[in-house]
């Protein structure tokens, strides 16, 4: 069953499967961008935000996302600086510095650990009582 929306950025009918709900040729366009972007920040590395946003036609806004989503980095000499959502740290990219990602990451599996022995014990459990309702006497009605 297709899933047929409009393209938020140029407003024309496509497949929508996932992600952004943008057309394929959109997403082209920004992926070109981006290139032009990546290019630009490689020939002027002290460029700030502003100024990559101008010089590249291409919003903050996405300038922003792309570094959220780890796709550009900064050296620490860059005059963008970019802190840990969490901590405040310094960072290159992204949302959170590594010490943060990894505490993070850890709870995260501590959980699903947690949540697969208690369905085991829950499981073991159901087994448990399937196995004496089997082995025990059985009376009948009269």
């Amino acid at each position: 069953m297709s899933n047929i929306r409009n393209c938020t950025k140029c407003g024309k009918m496509f497949n929508y499967i996932a992600g952004d709900v943008i057309c394929d040729n959109c997403k082209k366009e920004i992926e070109e961008k981006f290139q032009e972007v990546k290019k630009y920040i490689d020939e002027n590395p002290g460029s700030g935000l502003k100024q990559i946003s101008e010089a590249c036609d291409v919003t903050s806004k996405q300038l922003k996302k792309w570094i959220l989503e780890e796709r550009l980095m900064f050296t620490e000499n860059s005059p963008i600086q970019i802190t840990c959502e969490n901590c405040g740290a310094r960072i290159q990219t992204g949302r959170l510095c590594a010490k943060c990602k990894a505490t993070v990451t850890n709870a995260l599996n501590d959980t699903v650990k947690q949540r697969q022995q208690a369905l085991a014990a829950e499981l073991a459990k159901k087994q448990q009582k399937q196995a004496e309702a089997k082995s025990g006497m059985k009376f009948l009605k009269t």
